[in-house]
């Protein structure tokens, strides 16, 4: 089984949307027995395990904390219920609350448990502990294989 982990951005311009699509599909087509773990947030992380599911891979959530629901605006909250419930596999990390501690556990959480993490990234310092760029680092540090998908040109906001 090839377990591929997912980190990446929430917030994106378009044309970083369309070209994650495109290039997390690319990733996927050729994998057989495929896992694929995510946080379910916002953004190129359900891109990603909508993916994994119309690949006929297998989804891992990641939830960074009991109360990560109320993160969500309406129309992400409909996708990350759509897709918790589809998920094979549910952890649920040890955070009351979410926050920028919980987010930082889910990403390494992420990075133990995958054999290629996919980083939806320009290049850029994280904002905050636990965003992509430390997810990167991380699993560079530890010798995990990434491939970055990000548009060249493309900034983001």
């Amino acid at each position: 089984m090839t377990v591929i982990g997912l980190t990446g951005h929430q917030a994106m311009p378009a044309a970083a949307s369309a070209f994650a699509e495109h290039e997390l599909r690319r990733l996927l087509a050729d994998q057989r027995h495929l896992l694929g773990v995510s946080s379910l947030a916002a953004g190129s992380d359900q891109i990603f395990a909508r993916l994994v599911l119309q690949a006929g891979g297998a989804l891992h959530a990641v939830i960074p904390s009991r109360g990560y629901e109320q993160t969500f605006g309406p129309e992400d909250l409909a996708r990350y219920r759509e897709l918790s419930s589809a998920a094979a596999e549910t952890t649920v990390l040890d955070f009351d609350e979410p926050g920028e501690p919980a987010y930082h556990a889910a990403g390494l959480y992420v990075v133990d448990h995958c054999d290629l993490l996919a980083a939806v990234w320009d290049g850029q310092p994280a904002r905050g502990l636990g965003g992509t760029g430390d997810i990167v680092r991380r699993a560079r540090d530890v010798g995990r294989p990434v491939t970055v998908i990000w548009p060249e040109g493309v900034r983001r906001n």
